[in-house]
């Protein structure tokens, strides 16, 4: 019987993608997303080369899920950010 080896960065992969969500509120969010986007496509390509071999696939998986959401939802806040700035620069040229 062989033993399958863990697939490498799949647990850093879940931990980007579980922080990119909770700080996805922050623009750090959005760094620490590509990071485990970056990060899990190597190991999804390693994975897809040989499958017989890895295991942890399904924490590779959820992290590469999370961190496309946590992606989203930090580009969606630093959107927000950059229209309230611009709304409220716009509101006090006004007042002079």
């Amino acid at each position: 019987m062989e033993t399958k080896q863990t697939l490498p960065n799949s647990t850093a992969v879940l931990v980007l993608g579980i922080c990119s969500i909770v700080f996805g509120c922050f623009f750090v969010g959005v760094i620490l997303g590509i990071v485990g986007l970056n990060m899990a496509g190597k190991g999804r390509k390693m994975y897809s080369a040989n499958p017989e071999l890895y295991d942890g696939y399904g924490a590779l998986n959820a992290g590469w899920i999370m961190s496309i959401i946590g992606t989203i939802l930090g580009g969606l806040y630093t959107i927000y950010s950059i229209i309230v700035v611009a709304i409220l620069g716009g509101v006090g040229l006004m007042a002079f």
